[in-house]
């Protein structure tokens, strides 16, 4: 069976808005493969201290990210949840990321360039906006933000499926938003 790996960086959990889009589709993505869930805001994780840096250039790290690193290197499809925060999306996302970039599990070089050594063809990116900043927008750092991990990492063809100016509708706007955004995504899901 084909294996999805989810990465949920939903800080404020089951009451997301993120989340609640992310998780029909989940739902309906976990019967088409195998599939293992980080729930980031759970994991012991920490930015990169000169500690810690200096430990993982000795070749020490963190069993977790190991293994989470393999996990991404060896999955058909990733989808990501993580709401806009700051521009971009909430900092353990970037955390984690930082400790699963590992040379030899998820990149490696040519002698003349990094190349990566994922197998993934697509990623999914499922994310709100409180504000009015569509996809594509200067102001939202996070797609280009994985366009470039995915071409470092070779990990496909990124899909973005966001909902936004959500903290500016009326709550029956945002019901509807999230309605319609689950439903592009399910939509998405069905070739995914």
């Amino acid at each position: 069976m084909k294996k999805l790996v989810v990465i949920d960086a939903c800080v404020r959990q089951q009451d997301s808005r993120t989340w609640r889009i992310a998780a029909p589709i989940v739902e309906f993505l976990s019967s088409k493969y195998e599939t293992v869930v980080y729930r980031l805001t759970e994991m012991p994780m920490e930015p990169l201290t000169p500690a810690t840096y200096a430990e993982r250039v000795a070749g020490s790290v963190p069993p977790w990210a190991v293994e989470a690193a393999k996990a991404v290197a060896e999955a058909d499809r990733i989808l990501i949840a993580a709401p806009f925060w700051d521009m971009s999306f909430p900092s353990v996302l970037k955390v984690f990321f930082e400790h699963i970039s590992l040379f030899g599990i998820t990149f490696t070089d040519s002698g003349r360039s990094c190349v990566g050594m994922c197998k993934c063809e697509k990623v999914m990116y499922i994310t709100t906006r409180g504000m009015n900043i569509p996809t594509g927008d200067p102001r939202e750092q996070a797609t280009p933000y994985l366009h470039a991990l995915s071409s470092l990492w070779d990990l496909g063809v990124v899909l973005t499926v966001a909902a936004w100016n959500m903290d500016y509708s009326t709550p029956e706007q945002v019901e509807e938003k999230i309605d319609a955004t689950t439903r592009f995504g399910l939509k998405l899901a069905q070739s995914f």
